[in-house]
C-alpha cells in the first residue's frame, strides 16, 4: 500500500490541542480574565512534560528490570542518556515559572475563585512520577490529604505505580550486583578508609557504621549497606574507566532531586507572591504545605548523604593491582 502523506497539523493533533483551552471566566455572564488563558496553557504544558518524563522513566525502569542486564552493553548508556533528558526537561519546568510570574496577584484574583476546588495538587501524573522514582506513601508529607482530592480512576493509577518496582529499588539492586567490592575486600578496606579520614570527620564513625556495616541495623533506608558501599566506591574511584558511566548515573539521580527541589522552591516563592498566606484552591495550606513537602520529598537523599564520606583524592587508599586491572581498559 502506498504511504499516506502526513500533514503537520494532523500528525500533531493540533485541532485538539489548540481547542483544549476553555477559561471559566470566558463563559457567558462572566467578565473575561485575560491571564486565565496563560494560566491554562502553562499548566497544560506542565502536564505534557510530565507525560514525557514518565515515558522516559518507564523506559529506564524496563531496562533496569530485565532478568539479566549486561552492564557492558549500550543499554546502560541509554539509561544515562534518557535520565539526562529528564533532567533537561525538569530545568524547562523551572524556567516556565518565569512566564507564570508575568501574571500579577491582581491578575490571578480575576479568576482564582472560579477554579475551586481544582488545584495543581490534583496532578495525578506528578504523583505517579514521584512513585515511579521511589517516593513511598509512608514518606509523604500530608498522607491524609495525598489522594483525598482525586477521582477514583486517578487514585488507581497512582496506586498501581506504587506497587511496581521503582527506580530507587532498581538502582539499589544494580548497585548490589557490583562485582568489584566483595565483602572480604570491604572488611579489609574499611579500616584503611577510616584511617584516611580527617580527625574531625572520625567523629562520624557511628554514622559510617550504620550506613556501611552489614551488621548494623538498616532502619528505614531505601539503599542497603552493600548498595551504599558500592555507591561510595564509585564516587571515590570514578576516575577509573569502568566506573565513569556508573558515576554519571549516580550524579544524574542526584541532579533529578536537585531540579525537583528547584521546581518546588520556585513554586513556593510564586505561591507566596500570588496568594500570600491564603489557603490553596484545593484546600491545602498553600505555601505551608509546599514547604513541608519540599523538605521531605527528596527521593535520592541517601545517595546525597554519601558525599559526607568523600575524602581528599591524595588520601585515597591505593587499590590492589588485581582490582585496578579490572577497572581499566583491557589491553
Amino acid at each position: 500500500m502506498e504511504d499516506k502523506p502526513v500533514y503537520y497539523a494532523d500528525y500533531l493533533q493540533l485541532n485538539k490541542i489548540i481547542q483544549a483551552q476553555h477559561p471559566e471566566s470566558f463563559r457567558e455572564g462572566q467578565v473575561p480574565a485575560h491571564d486565565e488563558m496563560l494560566f491554562i496553557i502553562i499548566h497544560q504544558a506542565y502536564e505534557l512534560w510530565f507525560k514525557q518524563i514518565l515515558f522516559e522513566v518507564d523506559s529506564v525502569i524496563a531496562i533496569l528490570d530485565k532478568p539479566s542486564l549486561n552492564d557492558n552493553s549500550p543499554e546502560m548508556q541509554t539509561v544515562v542518556h534518557r535520565l539526562q533528558r529528564v533532567v533537561t526537561i525538569l530545568k524547562v519546568l523551572v524556567q516556565q515559572i518565569d512566564i507564570m510570574e508575568t501574571m500579577t496577584p491582581m491578575d490571578f484574583l480575576d479568576f482564582r475563585d472560579m477554579l475551586r476546588p481544582a488545584s495543581g495538587f490534583q496532578s495525578y501524573q506528578f504523583k505517579k512520577l514521584e512513585a515511579k522514582l521511589g517516593l513511598k506513601f509512608e514518606q509523604r508529607y500530608g498522607q491524609h490529604y495525598y489522594t483525598s482530592q482525586l477521582r477514583k480512576e486517578d487514585i488507581d493509577v497512582i496506586k498501581t505505580a506504587e506497587k511496581g518496582r521503582s527506580l530507587v529499588e532498581l538502582i539499589n539492586a544494580w548497585l548490589e550486583r557490583m562485582p568489584f567490592i566483595s565483602d572480604p575486600f570491604w572488611s579489609d578496606y574499611e579500616q584503611r578508609y577510616i584511617n584516611s579520614l580527617a580527625e574531625a570527620e572520625k567523629n562520624n564513625a557511628d554514622i559510617f557504621k550504620t550506613v556501611f556495616d552489614a551488621a548494623a541495623p538498616g532502619g528505614e533506608r531505601q539503599f542497603s549497606h552493600r548498595a551504599c558501599r558500592a555507591a561510595l566506591f564509585i564516587m571515590l574511584y570514578r576516575g577509573y574507566p569502568m566506573l565513569e558511566l556508573p558515576f554519571q548515573l549516580l550524579d544524574i539521580l542526584l541532579e533529578i532531586d536537585n531540579q525537583l527541589g528547584n521546581w518546588r522552591y520556585r513554586h513556593i516563592n510564586m505561591v507566596q507572591r500570588m496568594i500570600g498566606s491564603r489557603i490553596g484552591t484545593g484546600g491545602s495550606s498553600g505555601a505551608g504545605y509546599l514547604k513541608a513537602a519540599m523538605d521531605k520529598h527528596y527521593i535520592f537523599k541517601e545517595l546525597a548523604q554519601l558525599n559526607s564520606f568523600l575524602i581528599d583524592r591524595r588520601k585515597l587508599p591505593v587499590l590492589p593491582p588485581e582490582l585496578t586491572e579490572k577497572l581499566g581498559f583491557i589491553n
